[in-house]
């Protein structure tokens, strides 16, 4: 027997579904709430009790540290997946054979090349312009070259969508980057896998042979997959709600970037970065600082320990820890500010006030360090976060799409001026 939830409003009850989803998370079904009580609606600042939609991509528990794609422990996918067989996981809702994933990356490959018009509007930008920025307008002006839009009932023309961003987006993310760094736009090379062609664009220097490093390599594909997807946050509700209207995917996607540009949400690692050079400026005492991120009267921030969602630990940071102490170890990097950041996590780890809060190092302060060590200047920290999102975003777009879900439109609660008589300005 289904459970009922009953509300009482001025001594008159409303009775409403409750759902319960496939790892038990239960929901008030609240969507005819407004009707039925006269206009009565409910408020959730943040959306923080607040579902927005059913789906299958993604199960998170913070307080547990569990995080699966399509039910897939994401410890598993990231020891033993690559990053195009999870994008093709989340996307279409089923790990590929090696047919599949053969025909994916080619399709891909095909769609590789960028409009040569593109770089007239990359060469507009100042190379001071935050990567994120650039990112977001050349994803945005992708649309200009692609006008067609989605026809959403046929498989043929999602699928032929799914993989011209895939293709064109790994672009898109290198020559923001070399723009930055005054290098000569490159295309890469389609013998080369999904994730090591991406490095390649964007590291190959014109007077150098590039050379593999497969320790990179597989720190980066491990980034990636755990950033390609993580429920209902503020970046990707974006994606979902903008997709509502019907724009296009690379309209959607390119709103999914403007939002997780913000240092509360994407810009996280670039934040944890920031710190570390305030603490160098200031001598580099690591212990000063701990002391600093205990008092609550200072109002100094340790940036990239606990986590929002996760209350325990971030199931991500312990996978990429491994990734980091690698990355670090095959590059021998002599710097300061990684030194500083290798004493932080020790004494966090140690330290009893950290330990008994649970706030351990998350995934931003681990995958700052390691972009840190590739030589990845700290603007484009969060194009890489968005790199490796990308295919959460399709994937909740197509969902958002192939369940017809409603345009999304929030009520609010009106604490304004009640009427008021015009007033002609020589009165005012």
């Amino acid at each position: 027997m289904s459970k009922i939830a009953t509300l009482e409003i001025d001594g008159k009850k409303y009775e409403f579904p409750v759902i319960t989803g496939t790892e038990n998370e239960q929901a008030i079904d609240i969507k005819t709430l407004r009707g039925a009580t006269g206009g009565v609606i409910t408020i959730d600042p943040g959306y923080k009790n607040t579902g927005s939609c059913e789906s299958g991509i993604t199960f998170l528990d913070g307080e547990k540290g569990i995080l699966r794609y399509r039910g897939y422990a994401i410890e598993e996918l990231a020891e033993k997946a690559d990053f195009l067989e999870v994008a093709y996981l989340l996307i279409f809702g089923e790990l590929p054979n090696k047919e599949q994933l053969d025909k994916f990356h080619a399709d891909i490959k095909e769609q590789a090349i960028v409009d040569e018009e593109v770089k007239k509007i990359l060469d507009g930008f100042p190379k001071a312009a935050h990567p994120m920025g650039v990112l977001s307008s050349l994803t945005s002006a992708l649309t200009s070259f692609n006008p067609s839009s989605v026809d959403v009932d046929s498989e043929e023309a999602m699928y032929n969508a799914i993989v011209k961003i895939l293709g064109k987006f790994p672009v898109l993310v290198a020559w923001t980057m070399r723009k930055k760094k005054g290098l000569p736009l490159d295309y890469g090379d389609d013998s080369l896998g999904y994730v090591e062609n991406i490095m390649k664009m964007m590291f190959k220097r014109p007077n150098q042979e590039y050379v593999q490093n497969n320790i990179i390599v597989n720190a980066i594909d491990k980034l990636l997959i755990l950033h390609a997807d993580h429920e209902q946050n503020c970046s990707t509700s974006t994606v979902r709600i903008v997709g509502s209207s019907h724009a296009g995917l690379f309209a959607s996607i390119s709103a999914g970037i403007s939002a997780l540009w913000g240092p509360l949400h994407g810009g996280a690692n670039q934040a944890v970065l920031e710190m570390l050079e305030a603490i160098k400026e200031d001598g580099g005492d690591t212990k000063k600082y701990m002391a600093k991120a205990k008092d609550k009267s200072d109002p100094f921030r340790l940036m990239g320990f606990g986590h929002r969602v996760y209350k325990n630990f971030d199931p991500r940071a312990k996978i990429i820890k491994v990734a980091a102490d690698e990355v670090l170890g095959d590059l021998g990097v002599e710097d300061p500010i990684l030194d500083i950041a290798k004493g932080l996590e020790k004494e966090a780890l140690e330290d009893q006030y950290f330990v008994d809060r649970k706030l351990y190092p998350n995934v931003d302060f681990y995958s700052g360090i390691i972009y840190r060590a590739m030589g990845i200047p700290v603007e484009m920290f969060t194009v890489m976060f968005a790199l490796g999102r990308l295919p959460g975003w399709i994937a909740q777009w197509r969902e958002m799409r192939l369940r017809k879900e409603p345009i999304g439109r929030p009520r609010q609660v009106y604490i304004g001026e009640n009427y008021r008589p015009f007033k002609e300005i020589s009165n005012r």
